[in-house]
């Protein structure tokens, strides 16, 4: 044993503790490449699914090829268990398929000797008793790991053989109907994502406030109505871009005059830049995107703003004066105000303050990740890291709430999907690609309709979804308890 302390329970009569050592085969290895032109299958720890904790995917090389890791010969029903981040629970059974092909040695292949059944060593291994025993053997920060070492010295109960039969029977039987369960609790949950985007995608075709807009809509023959019609807002748009950058020039101007009569050198300050004319949308863009109703128009993003603004580069700390807001902060369409980071550097502050109001997009991220944003409400003061982009959009003219919808809905995920860059494990999208995003244009009072309207329903959506995710957690607790009860032999009677 370890000379750190493990705290043993209480086992029943002819239960005895034993390690995991004990109780399982020693496991052959081969260096794969000294048969350069033998094929085999690899199973690596992508190779697991650790939901469900089964070999889902594996990959297939010649011993030439192989990586150095695959070191391991498996047998059916072996247990994989993942040395590192042992919380994550990448844990599974080798099926029949593998007998005999080769593991990566970032597994304990836990191999069950005579007498002791291979499913009950597995269901040890998943138990909360066992993997908080292991956690205390982790070690490093980046990629936490155990030693296979600390995984065979680790205690385990032993009940006689068919008791642990009686007990793996009565746990795949209670697990199965936890699983009906979750089934449907997942099921449930996918609907709920369905109807997130059913709703996302009639709120920028028109259809979510249809009869709003049917009553609000211009008299055809006086044109008398509350509605502005699209063309006029975009029409209004380009002009307050054009003000606001000659604004901008005239600052500038002012600026260098007092810089120089001040005697400083005038390229200290930046002229701004005129705003680029942004292409219209091509025929072949448009036959993408779905029809709008009478009052709005398709344009590019990039009318609504001067300029969209990457985040901060200075690095940050675990302490400070204000958060610095990140991609991992974005969580359904809000600002999560947990897990910070912050800064004390001034400059960077006042560069980089969050107004109420500004929507982050997240450029830079895994493919699933890339295009999430947020919208900053204000909450505190904050800025933003340069992984995220603000869109400095004209808030009399576009809501806030309807862009940062819009930017979460399958139209737009789709544009994104086709213009952004794929890296290794990463994708972007640029700031010149964001602007180029195609928009539904309509009045700012329908816009505030619509956000009214996805406000009410996705907050409802929202709070199906938490009780679908605290039902979830209460399963996997109910699963625990199973486990808890099946190795303090509990679960079933007595042999």
């Amino acid at each position: 044993m370890s000379e750190r302390t493990i705290e043993l329970y209480p086992l029943p009569p002819n239960w005895k503790w034993m390690t995991i050592g004990e109780v399982t085969a020693p496991v052959t290895k081969i260096n794969p490449r000294e048969t350069p032109d033998e094929k085999f299958i690899y199973l690596d720890i992508s190779s697991i699914d650790n939901r469900r904790n089964v070999v889902t995917e594996v990959k297939s090389y010649t011993g030439k090829n192989a990586p150095s890791r695959a070191r391991q010969v498996v047998k059916a029903h072996d247990i994989l268990f993942s040395t590192v981040r042992t919380y994550l629970k990448n844990i599974a059974l080798v099926p029949k398929q593998y007998d005999g092909q080769l593991a990566s040695t970032g597994f304990s292949v836990l191999r069950a000797v005579e007498g002791v059944e291979n499913k009950y060593l597995f269901y040890y291994v998943l138990s909360r008793y066992f993997l908080e025993q292991l956690n205390s053997f982790q070690r490093g920060t980046s990629y936490p790991a155990v030693r296979d070492q600390d995984v065979r010295i680790q205690p385990i109960p032993i009940p006689p053989p068919n008791e642990q039969r009686r007990i793996v029977a009565k746990i795949e039987e209670l697990f199965s109907q936890l699983d009906a369960g979750v089934a449907a609790l997942e099921q449930a949950r996918a609907q709920l994502k369905r109807y997130r985007q059913a709703l996302l995608k009639a709120a920028f075709t028109g259809r979510l406030t249809e009869a709003w807009r049917q009553a609000h809509l211009p008299d055809r023959q006086t044109g008398a109505g509350e509605l502005e019609d699209a063309a006029a807002l975009l029409g209004r748009i380009r002009a307050e871009r054009e003000e606001r950058w000659r604004a901008q020039m005239r600052a500038w101007e002012e600026a260098v005059r007092a810089w120089e009569a001040a005697g400083k050198p005038s390229k200290k300050s930046r002229k701004p830049r005129k705003p680029k004319d942004l292409p219209p949308l091509t025929e072949e863009e448009l036959a993408e995107l779905p029809e709008l109703p009478q009052g709005w128009a398709w344009d590019r993003l990039g009318l609504m703003t001067l300029g969209v603004e990457y985040g901060t580069s200075a690095k940050s700390q675990k302490a400070g004066k204000i958060p610095v807001l990140r991609m991992g902060n974005i969580q359904n369409f809000k600002f999560d105000w947990n897990d910070l980071v912050f800064t004390d550097d001034e400059e960077e502050i006042e560069k980089y303050l969050l107004k109420s109001g500004d929507v982050l997009f997240n450029r830079t991220n895994s493919p699933e990740l890339v295009g999430k944003t947020a919208i900053f409400q204000g909450e505190r003061k904050a800025i933003f890291a340069g992984y995220l982009i603000r869109i400095n959009h004209f808030p009399e003219m576009i809501d806030s709430r309807y862009l940062n919808y819009f930017l979460n809905s399958l139209i737009a995920r789709n544009y994104g999907n086709l213009v952004k860059t794929d890296g290794v494990n990463q994708s972007n999208i640029s700031g010149s690609k964001l602007v180029n995003y195609p928009f539904p244009y309509c009045s700012i009072a329908e816009q505030k309709e619509v956000a009214d309207a996805l406000d009410l329903y996705l907050s409802s959506i929202d709070y199906l979804d938490q009780i679908i995710e605290q039902a979830l957690a209460r399963a996997a607790g109910l699963r625990q308890a199973i486990l808890k009860k099946a190795f303090a032999g509990e679960l079933v009677p007595p042999s």
